[in-house]
């Protein structure tokens, strides 16, 4: 197993925790109440494996039972929802599923009532809402009145740092995505409260202020348990909520000296990157891997899943590619592939090879949005080892790939696109990053540059980050999202492309919860 608490997983189901309801935050509906959930330190680990589990799996028991309701288990994961609202409306990808939500995706005119996004948010919502319940049974006072002491107090109070970063992180997702989201903490009360809607700026500070809170009291960097959090991951965020505050300020806020300061200490931290690109994405990727700094951890065995890496890979690949060439014999589904515009970013007119570029097919163009061998299908994900093994999986598709929610590659890119846009730093050393990553790709100095400028780093951030869910976030802070000027095939639902309504760079409120919730007030456009 990756990690004690991932081992706590299969443990899950015994928990209070179950299911999704229009009011947040409930009591247990259960005999396993808190006073007998919390009565131990085993108790608060299995809550805590919860809170992590809620990133990897759609439910606590198997794959056929959602937290969610009203979506099919199969699609109920964060990273499956995450991943279809940040790639399928852009150029990395383009699905041939007629599936309620998914062409909204590549058209641009999805509506409040998408299942998809609908989906998604109220995942977000429930992770928050576990996190919060956690929180408030493990405060001193809990702790004190349930007799702990000692080592266990400290082990708890790590747990809590973990969980609260869980939540920022959470939250950051919501604000990217939806802007003005529902709020909720620890601090409200259990029941029928029914919480108020908050905005981006308000939802930045708070985001903000918790990660810096937190940033002490979780471990150092790469000193904690594989899949755990760390302080380079709360730097890694902090960094990345820097480098996007004029989308979510406004101009006049931007925060690229932070950036630069928060890059800068993960780079500091320890990392280094993996030798071979290609083995970032591996089934054996959580073994000596100095990049990622926090992954969302996969085992086909213990925390099967329709969604995640086993959504990614086999969602790439079908029959007639042999998908035991790809680690998921009894697999391919069809989905995904790329568009034209995609594996054109990796064109180097020097004719020298990037590696990065891992592609299957011979027709790169989509002339039928139906047909699954038009455009070239992404085999970056491989469910197979460094040495070649397939990991056990009953039925032979669910996957073992664990995926980096923060590498330091990012970070790199980070660092050189603020120092760019003013934050100060060193424009020499921003360099530098960007041609260890270039020369990791061209597995020598060949393809290193020696200037860059803005459009540069959008193309790169493609070569290096491609699904693995940037792209809309990185669009919408280039200008490019919507934009009628940068256009790519089938952008809006026309072959050439086109552009859309600018509105779009936010996602609505869901209709459900609109009606839940009267005080709400839908996002403007919808």
């Amino acid at each position: 197993m990756k990690s004690k608490i991932l081992q706590t997983i299969a443990l899950i189901g015994a928990m209070g925790v179950t299911a999704c309801h229009k009011d947040l935050d409930r009591a247990p509906t259960n005999s396993n109440t808190a006073a007998v959930t919390y009565s131990t330190i085993e108790g608060y680990r299995q809550v805590v494996a919860k809170v992590y589990a809620s990133m990897a799996l759609a439910g606590n028991n198997g794959i056929n039972v959602s937290d969610l309701a009203g979506i099919d288990p199969g699609q109920a994961d964060f990273l499956r929802l995450y991943w279809n609202a940040q790639e399928l409306p852009t150029e990395e990808a383009m699905c041939v599923w007629n599936d309620p939500g998914i062409p909204d995706f590549h058209n641009l005119n999805w509506t409040s009532a998408n299942s998809l996004l609908t989906a998604l948010y109220n995942r977000c919502m429930f992770h928050v809402s576990i996190v919060n319940e956690f929180l408030r049974e493990s405060t001193d006072a809990k702790l004190s009145e349930r007799g702990f002491s000692g080592k266990d107090v400290e082990e708890i109070q790590l747990f809590r740092a973990e969980a609260r970063f869980l939540r920022a992180f959470q939250y950051w997702v919501l604000m990217d995505l939806f802007a003005n989201p529902p709020f909720v903490t620890e601090e409200d009360p259990v029941g029928k409260f029914v919480p108020k809607q908050t905005n981006r700026a308000a939802l930045f500070a708070f985001v903000e202020s918790e990660l810096l809170a937190v940033e002490p009291l979780v471990k150092a960097a790469r000193t904690n348990e594989y899949a755990r959090v760390d302080r380079g991951a709360v730097q890694a965020l902090l960094a990345r909520l820097y480098l996007n505050a004029a989308v979510y300020l406004g101009e006049g806020n931007a925060k690229y000296g932070k950036a630069v300061e928060y890059a800068g200490k993960v780079i500091a931290g320890g990392y280094a990157l993996k030798p071979v690109y290609r083995e970032l994405f591996m089934a054996d990727n959580h073994i000596g891997n100095t990049e990622v700094i926090l992954p969302i951890a996969y085992d086909g065995v213990n925390t099967q899943n329709n969604g995640g890496t086993t959504f990614i890979i086999n969602a790439a690949i079908n029959g007639d590619m042999r998908p035991a060439d790809f680690g998921v014999p009894g697999g391919g589904w069809g989905g995904n592939r790329a568009t034209r515009a995609l594996p054109e970013l990796f064109e180097d007119a020097s004719g020298a090879t990037d590696k990065r570029a891992m592609f299957f097919g011979d027709k790169p163009e989509i002339d039928d949005v139906a047909e699954f061998s038009e455009g070239l299908r992404v085999v970056k994900f491989r469910n197979r080892t460094t040495t070649g093994e397939t990991p056990e999986a009953p039925g032979g598709a669910f996957c073992s790939v664990d995926f980096p929610l923060f590498r330091l590659a990012e970070q790199y890119l980070i660092y050189a696109e603020a120092v760019k846009r003013g934050g100060g730093g060193s424009e020499a050393t921003a360099l530098g990053y960007l041609n260890l990553l270039r020369a990791r790709a061209y597995g020598d100095a060949s393809g290193n540059i020696a200037s860059y400028n803005l459009d540069y780093i959008l193309s790169e951030r493609g070569r290096e980050l491609y699904w693995e869910a940037f792209r809309r976030t990185d669009l919408i802070r280039f200008g490019r999202f919507t934009s009628g000027e940068y256009l790519w095939p089938w952008k809006g639902g026309v072959k050439d492309g086109k552009g859309a309504e600018a509105f779009r760079n936010i996602y609505p409120i869901p209709d459900t919860d609109l009606t839940a919730n009267p005080s709400l007030v839908q996002n403007n456009g919808y």
